[in-house]
């Protein structure tokens, strides 16, 4: 876990935990890595939007590995949308020549309570999204700002 920030208010503290993201995303940026940072919308419909974000963008580039980063952006959209406040955004870094995709997504940290999806479930309806995010990426983390804003972080090799 890393934790940035000093709790400064919005403005300012908005560009500063986007600086926190940019310096972890750094260890993965080559010559050639393409960067793509968007708003998404704290809703449902979120989610469809970053998979066909994310599709567009690496089938164009010609990475290997889409479906599998489509998946896990997927769930953690999901997740920020289920049981995180707003705002929320995604980060992507494709690094040619480490041949990783770095994913970020950024949100308001913990909701108090869940989202309606969530909540409409029985418990064995939901709660395998990590799992299936661990099993797919070849390393994640998150980048906790001392205001309680997050960025869930993955690798996936290309």
């Amino acid at each position: 876990m890393y934790v940035t920030d000093t709790g400064r208010t919005s403005d300012h503290g908005a560009r500063h935990a986007e600086e926190g993201v940019r310096r972890l995303a750094e260890q993965f940026r080559h010559p050639g890595a393409a960067d793509v940072i968007r708003p998404l919308d704290h809703s449902a419909e979120a989610v469809a939007t970053a998979r066909r974000m994310v599709e567009g963008l690496l089938g164009r580039l010609k990475v290997a590995e889409v479906d599998t980063v489509v998946l896990v952006v997927s769930e953690l959209v999901t997740n920020a949308i289920e049981h995180a406040l707003p705002p929320l955004a995604l980060h992507l870094r494709r690094d040619p020549i480490a041949q990783q995709v770095w994913v970020g997504v950024s949100d308001g940290g913990p909701a108090s309570h869940h989202g309606p999806w969530t909540t409409s479930c029985t418990d064995d309806e939901h709660g395998r999204g990590l799992g299936i995010v661990e099993a797919l990426t070849d390393g994640q983390g998150t980048l906790i700002r001392a205001d309680g804003m997050a960025t869930h972080w993955v690798t996936v090799s290309t």
